[in-house]
């Protein structure tokens, strides 16, 4: 079938407009992130802490969901799943060559999967070091990292908590589909060659990694997935592509909050 969303047919966003919807995704992020949460944690303990800038974050995610749809609707006229699915690049993917669908091509999600693995596991730590390093001010503070609600001392305090899987759930739903990926692999990256020309998908990722102003400590960090993320999306014309990718870790920490809350951890 031959695929109909040519992007030279597609209206692009300036420069201008680009950033506009950039900020509108990262400030809020940020206010939340240190300010907000600052304010609103002062005086609460190791396991309320985390679990409000979780909230918080969430909160913002949401706010891009909303965003996005505010967006197609403006330029669109509708919210029809049709229309979602077209606008958003929500298709199987296309081959590069031909211009058309091809099934076949999802084949490349298992060395992408590999690679962003690799990338995030090996790779990562030694960026965010690297990051932290040259740039202190950007280093975690204290009480900012979720991942101490998880330590061993911790574990059988989340057994029968069916709340926390559902929190952070609705955190990996808007986090690595709804919210992030609908807004910048969806709203963003059909509509940034026009000011990017060919690089628009390099301009995405690390745009992306820079929306991050909330957990800076891992800007750099992200950036080699990230850029993987929107490439996969441009070069295949199919944002399930950096939707699939992105959800990886999303869904391990599923995974490990179910085997805590069922008491298997």
């Amino acid at each position: 079938m031959e695929y109909k969303n040519n992007i030279s047919l597609i209206p692009q966003y300036s420069l201008r407009e680009t950033l506009l919807i950039w900020a509108a995704a990262a400030i809020p992020m940020w206010i939340l992130g240190w300010g907000v949460y600052p304010f609103l944690s002062s005086g609460l303990g190791a396991v309320e802490a985390p679990l409000l800038r979780i909230k918080l974050l969430t909160g913002g995610l949401i706010w891009q969901f909303i965003l996005s749809m505010w967006i197609l609707y403006r330029e669109e006229g509708n919210l029809r799943f049709e229309t979602i699915r077209r606008r958003f690049w929500l298709n199987h993917p296309v081959s590069p060559k031909t211009g058309l669908t091809q099934k076949s091509l999802w084949w490349w999600l298992v060395p992408l999967i590999v690679l962003v693995a690799l990338l995030e596991i090996g790779l990562g730590e030694w960026l965010e070091y690297f990051w932290v390093t040259l740039f202190p001010f950007f280093a975690q503070p204290a009480g900012y990292d979720a991942t101490t609600l998880f330590t061993p001392e911790m574990q059988k305090q989340w057994i029968g908590q069916w709340s926390l899987l559902g929190l952070f759930a609705t955190l990996a739903l808007f986090n690595t589909f709804l919210g992030e990926e609908f807004l910048f692999r969806g709203v963003l990256l059909p509509k940034m060659n026009g000011a990017f020309g060919k690089w628009d998908w390099v301009a995405n990722g690390i745009l992306f990694s820079f929306y991050h102003l909330h957990q800076p400590w891992g800007i750099l960090a992200g950036l080699p997935a990230n850029l993987i993320f929107a490439w996969s999306g441009k070069n295949f014309r199919s944002n399930w592509f950096p939707i699939i990718l992105h959800s990886g870790q999303s869904i391990y920490f599923l995974f490990l909050i179910l085997g805590l809350v069922l008491g298997l951890a």
